[in-house]
């Protein structure tokens, strides 16, 4: 477009921020553009107040200190599920190589864990064989020789009767049946119903849930491998598998260790004549399943039932336990979890005492397992890692 002539271009500023061009004739005076208004006196808009950074990052900072917070507590209150879920999960995966080598000559996994079920309550069955007779036996002798010990409490020529002179036993035990500590005697009984609701509820949930985990433990691998990067996942597989596996044979060597320990158990009291020597057998190796503390319970409840024959045979069992618990800590465990497991004795102990003080003896059990795959972990990812700077 032409410029008319007489006629020249000023550039002028507007209030909605357009800058124009205008003609005007050669001989009117200069303009100053007008300068842009400030951001305050655009219209339609709001000036903004001064922000504080440190402010909204110490909102974050409570936020997510209260959510953390929040959490913690619901798992405390999940803290038993928690540990029986954890338990559930030790014996599927303990139990993994046997129905693996089942499922590998050619049998389905549910036949698989059915078999191993049924071997358990063979176990279990056995056990009670073992255990309820004597137990009948002793409470049947309990309750008869009750109206022998009374006629002795009133015969004030008996040593109960000469005990009951002079301490009033039976007049006690009436006002603490009658008296106020009636009502603390039944909250006892009430307490020890409670608690064997609670093992029996336990023991089923337990038992539930660790079929279940052993019957769809292809699957659940599965689905969390699909968490792991595509790139790492055979990686993951292997380390899992690794696992796995050692935690399996740390189980197996517990149960060839706790085995010696019951059937040495057996042995000698059958030796010695401490009566039911089967049963306190079965007890020891159960006992010795439970880490460093197993055995010494065990010792000591054999020891205390050997006092019924005399105190030199108690004495001797107490000998006999010591000896033994020396054997089985210096001879016979390091060399059975050298082959599960791989671990060094002090990682054990540390390991076992960490996760007794955590969660009972449910943490003792899972702790040796726990340091194996801590240690698979380490080995993978952080060593390498730090020996390359």
């Amino acid at each position: 477009m032409k410029m008319p002539p007489g006629l020249r271009v000023v550039t002028t500023g507007a209030a909605d921020g357009i800058r124009r061009r205008l003609l005007v004739p050669p001989d009117a005076a200069p303009t100053a553009p007008a300068a842009d208004p400030p951001p305050s006196a655009a219209p339609g808009r709001r000036s903004s107040p001064t922000r504080l950074p440190g402010f909204s990052t110490g909102l974050r900072l409570a936020l997510g200190a209260l959510t953390g917070w929040f959490l913690f507590r619901q798992l405390l209150r999940l803290e038993e599920f928690l540990t029986l879920l954890l338990l559930s999960v030790f014996l599927a995966v303990s139990l993994e190589p046997i129905v693996a080598a089942l499922c590998r000559r050619r049998l389905r996994r549910g036949w698989a864990v059915a078999v191993v079920l049924g071997v358990f309550l063979l176990l279990i069955a056995g056990f009670l064989l073992l255990v309820v007779p004597p137990v009948g036996q002793e409470a049947g002798v309990l309750a008869r020789r009750i109206p022998l010990w009374l006629d002795q409490v009133h015969d004030h020529h008996s040593a109960l009767g000469r005990i009951e002179d002079r301490f009033h036993l039976a007049e006690q035990a009436k006002n603490a049946l009658g008296g106020s500590a009636g009502p603390g005697l039944m909250g006892g009984v009430l307490g020890a119903g409670r608690l064997l609701l609670d093992t029996v509820t336990s023991v089923t949930v337990v038992a539930t849930v660790t079929l279940y985990l052993m019957a769809g433990m292809p699957d659940i691998k599965e689905f969390c491998y699909r968490f792991v990067k595509g790139s790492r996942r055979g990686r993951a597989r292997e380390i899992t598998e690794e696992i796995l596996s050692r935690t399996g044979r740390y189980m197996l060597g517990n149960l060839v260790t706790s085995a010696i320990a019951g059937l040495a158990t057996a042995v000698w009291c059958a030796a010695v004549g401490v009566p039911y020597a089967a049963a306190l057998g079965v007890f020891v190796a159960l006992m010795d399943l439970v880490p460093i503390v197993g055995s010494t319970i065990g010792g000591i409840v054999v020891s205390l039932v050997a006092l019924a024959v005399s105190w030199p045979v108690a004495l001797a069992t107490a000998g006999f336990y010591i000896g033994f618990r020396l054997l089985e800590d210096y001879l016979i465990m390091p060399r059975t979890m050298k082959f599960a497991v791989d671990v060094h004795p002090f990682v054990t102990i540390v390991a076992v005492l960490i996760g007794g003080a955590l969660l009972g003896i449910v943490g003792a059990l899972v702790a040796v397992p726990a340091a194996v795959a801590l240690g698979l972990l380490l080995d993978e990812f952080v060593f390498p890692h730090l020996d390359r700077r």
